[in-house]
C-alpha cells in the first residue's frame, strides 16, 4: 500500500481555490493560477477595452422623483344682474365670457351672478370667502358712463342713498358701522393698467377711485373689508357701447392674470384711506340693526336668485 500524502493547510488553500471553493460562482474548472474564473477575467479584459459596459440601475432607481403638484388657486369672480335700464347686465354677461375662457389649469374659477340688493350682498360677500377661501375675489359691474374698462382702486363706507331692487336702502346709508371712510385695495391699480395696456389689446383700460356710491361700490367696500384688501372691482361699458362680450370677456381675463401677479409681490399689505390702522385690527363687519334700516319686503324672486348663487 501507499503511504499517504498529507496536505498542508498551503496546499488546501490552493487547492480550494483551483477548484473554485468559496467563489460565488461556484467551481470552475478554467479558472486561472489564481482561482480567478476564466468568465471573469474575460469580463474584465472587455471592460478594459470598453466592449462592455458595466451594470446600470433601473430606469426606476435613475429617475428623478416627481415635483409636487403645485396648489390650484381659487378665484372668485362675480356679476350682477337686471336692474332700472340693464335688463341684460354687461358685467354678467363678460364673467360668463370668461369662465368660458378660464384662468388656465392652476386657477378654479367660480363664478356667480349677484342680484341688485343690498341684504343678499352683505350676506354673500362673507358666505364665498368662507366657502372658497379664495385668493382674489373680482366683482364685475356696468356703468352707463364707462367707455373703457375702468379698475377701481377703492370702496367707500357711506352715501348710499339709492334703492336697490327691493326698493331698500340701509338706514345707515353705510356698509360697515364705525368701518374707515373708505378701503383701498392692496392690488396695485396703476401697475395692472399698465401692465395690460402693453398687451395690445383692442379694449382701453383706465382707472377710477370713485365706483359710484351704489351697489357696485356697496360690494367692493363689503368685498375689501372681509379681505383684507384682497378684492378687485371692474366696471364695463352696456354692451356693444363699443364692446362686445367677447372683447369684455378677453379684457376680463388679461385683467385677473395680471392682478393674480401683481398680488403676488403685494402680499400682506393693506391700505385703509384716512385711517392709519392695520386692516387686520378693524372690528369684524356686521349689518345695522333692522330697527335703524328702511326694511322692505324681498322682492317675489329674491329667494329663487338666492338659491342660484348656489350658496
Amino acid at each position: 500500500m501507499g503511504r499517504a500524502r498529507c496536505v498542508s493547510g498551503r496546499g488546501r488553500a490552493r487547492l480550494a481555490a483551483r477548484l473554485g471553493a468559496g467563489s460565488r460562482a461556484g467551481p470552475d474548472l478554467g479558472a486561472g493560477p489564481r482561482g480567478v474564473p476564466r468568465q471573469r477575467r474575460r469580463q474584465r479584459r472587455r471592460l478594459r477595452t470598453g466592449q462592455l459596459t458595466s451594470p446600470s440601475r433601473s430606469e426606476s432607481e435613475v429617475q428623478p422623483a416627481p415635483a409636487m403638484e403645485q396648489p390650484r388657486k381659487a378665484v372668485v369672480v362675480t356679476g350682477f344682474g337686471p336692474f332700472g335700464e340693464h335688463t341684460v347686465n354687461a358685467s354678467w354677461i363678460a364673467v360668463q365670457e370668461l369662465e368660458k375662457l378660464g384662468l388656465g389649469d392652476s386657477v378654479d374659477l367660480h363664478v356667480y351672478e349677484i342680484p341688485v340688493e343690498y341684504q343678499t350682498v352683505q350676506r354673500l360677500i362673507p358666505a364665498l370667502w368662507e366657502k372658497h377661501s379664495p385668493q382674489l375675489v373680482v366683482h364685475v359691474g356696468v356703468s352707463g358712463m364707462a367707455t373703457a374698462v375702468t379698475l377701481e382702486k377703492c370702496g367707500h363706507n357711506k352715501g348710499y342713498k339709492g334703492l336697490d331692487n327691493c326698493r331698500f336702502c340701509p338706514g345707515s346709508q353705510c356698509c360697515v358701522e364705525d368701518g374707515p371712510e373708505s378701503i383701498d385695495s392692496i392690488i396695485d391699480m396703476d401697475a395692472v393698467c399698465k401692465r395690460v395696456t402693453t398687451l395690445g389689446l383692442d379694449v382701453s383700460v383706465t382707472i377710477s377711485q370713485d365706483a359710484g356710491r351704489y351697489l357696485c361700490d356697496f360690494t367692493y367696500y363689503t368685498s375689501l373689508y372681509q379681505s383684507h384688501g384682497r378684492s378687485a372691482f371692474v366696471h364695463v361699458p352696456p354692451l356693444g357701447k363699443p364692446y362686445n362680450a367677447d372683447q369684455l370677456g378677453r379684457a376680463l381675463r388679461a385683467i385677473i392674470e395680471e392682478m393674480l401677479d401683481v398680488l403676488e409681490q403685494s402680499e400682506g399689505k393693506i391700505n385703509c384711506c384716512q385711517n392709519t390702522e392695520c386692516h387686520s385690527g378693524l372690528p369684524r363687519p356686521h349689518p345695522a340693526r333692522d330697527s335703524e334700516r328702511d326694511v322692505h319686503p324681498p322682492g317675489p324672486d329674491q329667494e329663487g336668485q338666492v338659491h342660484q348663487l348656489r350658496i
